[in-house]
């Protein structure tokens, strides 16, 4: 799994590791922050949420552009600065009037162009590694392992946006309650969800730290097109034909995997809205190992060393990996003894679980594939994203079946019918990552690998793109949330999921003709 890879893969995972905790740790309380701060509305709330993500992922493709002229470095370089002034100017406090509010929106326009400078430009660095003979066949578990290492910052990020808000709130005497509507206790609220926004802060510097220390491992990879051709002529020579299918194939995935993060990314909005209003955040039982993140961290871990038992070449080795999982194992279970029983969630916590369960999941998904390949099925890019839109459906169709016979929001107003079990939304969750899994890793290394070498910065940007728009239009459910029954609200998800699907298979011949 971790074999025979440049050691820039790992180097770059790490800094994108820390500024994804920055960025998630902000994320998993953003609506929340805002709904308290200025006491704006789900629909509201949402709309700005969905706004920032289009704006996040959009920008991207000027990124890409500026740096196919200017270096791919230089870019992600300038992208840190920016995004750290902008976390900056959103964790110092202001008042929740005019003012906080053009604070905050110059903070996201801040963190938006940052992002849009390091992000794409970061993963084509890590694609460039890939363009050496000695690696390429390894694109695709690069990126696998890429996206993994996301994950775990996106993992931990809930949990710290919570250990942070307990304490803030613990210092002026309340806990948290997700019907208390009292101003002293929403003043403490967004003061705490405001220091979320400070931990970004710190986490890009670490990751700024390790990007450089670590600069020499993959320098070889910041190369544009105009430039590898200057010092060795080492570039892909396309015909204009070529070319041109290429972008034509790239354009229709992306055209595609629009209506997927339009579903998907509702994390953030309607699905921590479903969190906050529907289900019980009393959690006892069994069911509390899953709201602590340290045990669900060991036994992400023990998923690792459980694979390396029986991919270790020396008896030494698998037998030192065996007690290594089982040790795991047992530490995960004597640090949920000692939860309190039961033990309060926030909605926020339930974020936690999609980036756990793509840490603790990649390792499958690249053994089976990988198993496939050896023995000559290997399945493309474009089927994996295919059979992704399928399984996100499936995921929806788990939350609808939840929201059967519930109140609609509308008639519920700023109540709560706390009845439902966190398993259904741990459910949903982990439908939806395995579909993740099969689309958005597999998509990255496809631009990496088709774009031609001259585009690689604006291909990549149009990925997020795409990304952009389908976040802009998870908006949609949110608008939605005070007017339609939930399960109308569902199956508009499901629906778009199954014809992406639909759309996706029908293009997969073409696809294979366009890029070979």
């Amino acid at each position: 799994m971790f074999e025979n890879q440049p050691k820039g893969l790992y180097a770059l995972a790490l800094a994108n590791t820390g500024e994804r905790f920055g960025y998630y740790t902000m994320l998993a309380i953003f609506t929340l922050f805002m709904q308290a701060k200025f006491g704006w509305t789900e629909s509201q709330s949402g709309q700005v949420y969905a706004i920032f993500l289009a704006v996040v992922y959009f920008a991207p493709l000027f990124g890409g552009m500026i740096a196919d002229k200017i270096g791919y470095g230089k870019c992600v370089t300038i992208g840190f600065a920016t995004m750290f002034l902008g976390y900056l100017g959103l964790a110092i406090p202001t008042a929740p009037d005019m003012t906080g509010k053009v604070s905050m929106f110059a903070g996201l326009a801040c963190v938006s162009l940052g992002t849009g400078l390091f992000k794409g430009n970061l993963q084509v660095l890590v694609g460039n590694l890939y363009d050496d003979p000695k690696y390429s066949a390894r694109r695709d578990s690069a990126f696998s392992l890429f996206y993994m290492a996301i994950n775990i910052g996106a993992m931990f990020a809930p949990s710290m946006a919570k250990w942070i808000t307990n304490i803030y709130l613990g210092k002026y005497g309340f806990e948290y309650d997700a019907a208390n509507t009292s101003a002293e206790y929403l003043t403490a609220l967004y003061g705490a969800y405001g220091l979320c926004f400070g931990v970004a802060c710190i986490s890009l510097i670490i990751s700024c730290v390790i990007y450089f220390a670590c600069r020499n491992w993959f320098k070889h990879a910041d190369v544009t097109a105009k430039q590898a051709k200057e010092h060795d002529g080492n570039v892909e020579i396309l015909t204009p034909k070529q070319e041109k299918d290429r972008i034509i194939a790239l354009l229709l995935v992306f055209a595609v995997v629009i209506f997927f993060w339009m579903a998907f990314h509702q994390n953030g909005s309607a699905l921590t809205f479903f969190a906050k209003k529907y289900t019980n955040l009393t959690i006892s039982g069994g069911m509390r190992i899953w709201f602590n993140i340290f045990s669900l961290a060991l036994i992400a871990i023990s998923v690792y060393t459980g694979f390396s038992v029986f991919q270790a070449k020396q008896v030494k080795n698998r037998v030192v990996c065996g007690v290594a999982t089982l040790l795991l194992w047992a530490g995960a279970v004597a640090l949920f003894m000692e939860m309190s029983n039961p033990t309060m969630a926030q909605p926020s916590d339930f974020q936690q679980f999609n980036p756990f369960f793509v840490v603790a999941l990649t390792p499958f998904s690249m053994a089976f594939f990988g198993a496939l390949a050896n023995k000559g099925k290997e399945v493309s890019a474009p089927t994996r994203i295919a059979w992704g839109m399928l399984v996100a459906a499936l995921g929806f169709g788990v939350i609808t079946l939840a929201s059967t016979n519930l109140i609609s929001p509308v008639d519920l107003g700023d109540n709560t019918q706390s009845i439902l079990s966190p398993g259904w939304l741990i459910s949903t969750y982990f439908t939806l990552t395995l579909a993740e899994l099969l689309l958005s890793p597999m998509g990255i290394s496809f631009v990496s690998k088709v774009a031609p070498q001259k585009y690689k910065g604006l291909m990549m940007g149009g990925w997020f793109v795409a990304t952009a728009i389908g976040n802009y239009l998870s908006s949609i459910p949110s608008m939605l949330w005070n007017r339609i029954p939930l399960m109308y609200n569902w199956g508009i998800l499901i629906a778009l999921c199954l014809i992406s699907a639909l759309v996706m298979f029908a293009l997969l011949k073409k696809l294979k003709e366009m890029t070979a």
